[in-house]
């Protein structure tokens, strides 16, 4: 399904629509985002995630299955417009968003008000490794689609189920579910490696300066720390999930 036409103007409508995505605002309008790189590509392919259109830049061959895809041929200058990397790979790909779907829930990281990109993707890429199901996104969190996001999860966005919630919300209907919720907190805490996860689980980690709110932390079943043996004030969010979540992965 290629395009017989190589796009050589960023002036182009079509090109213009695609540099749009750049932007949160008109990912939400147009309910798709953008993903870069042969690896993440594959990934979406072989999810369930539909992808819309294929864009490469001339000279870069693209052969098999994603050929049945719309496919538009861009030249240098288009793909330098569109590309986030610094060393791009010559293809992207817009993938629409998927509409949330209600999954059973055995292991879930509930993320509240995490600003950085690569902390995110990074949870992400962790939680899909230890096994966990569902990622759950508050207010105030990165945009999943931000491009920084992406690429950090490596493609395990695509093997979770992921979504946005009102927390304090979400939590009661979790705990609805006999999902039991931990949160990280400081006080009134017990350490992690003293306590016995449950069949069922969502734990709750917090903003890179502030930590978990104190409304959420009031919601929990269990508030659960990390021993700091050394002089560190505290770990960066994504390895303290890191850690937490491969305590209660179930093998």
């Amino acid at each position: 399904m290629r395009n017989e036409i190589m796009l050589t103007s960023v002036k182009n409508v079509k090109v213009k629509n695609w540099r749009k995505l750049k932007k949160k605002k008109e990912r939400d309008i147009q309910s798709q985002f953008i993903v870069e790189g042969f690896h993440l590509i594959e990934e979406a392919h072989k999810s369930d995630w539909e992808i819309s259109e294929i864009i490469y830049q001339t000279g870069i061959e693209v052969a098999g299955e994603w050929t049945n895809y719309p496919m538009f041929e861009v030249a240098d200058n288009v793909m330098a417009a569109l590309t986030e990397t610094k060393t791009p790979q010559g293809i992207l790909a817009v993938v629409n968003k998927t509409k949330r779907t209600e999954q059973p829930v055995q292991r879930a990281l509930i993320i509240d008000r995490v600003q950085d990109p690569g902390n995110l993707g990074t949870m992400i890429r962790t939680a899909d490794a230890a096994g966990f199901d569902t990622v759950i996104l508050g207010k105030g969190t990165v945009d999943l689609f931000n491009d920084k996001v992406i690429r950090s999860t490596q493609g395990s966005m695509f093997h979770l189920h992921i979504y946005e919630a009102e927390l304090s919300e979400e939590i009661q209907n979790l705990q609805r579910e006999d999902i039991e919720i931990w949160s990280t907190a400081l006080e009134n805490a017990s350490y992690y490696h003293e306590v016995t996860a449950p069949e069922k689980l969502a734990i709750i980690v917090g903003n890179e300066g502030s930590g978990v709110v104190p409304a959420l932390i009031e919601q929990a079943n269990k508030n659960i720390k990390i021993p700091i043996y050394g002089q560190a004030e505290s770990l960066n969010v994504s390895i303290a999930a890191g850690i937490l979540m491969y305590q209660v992965a179930k093998k």
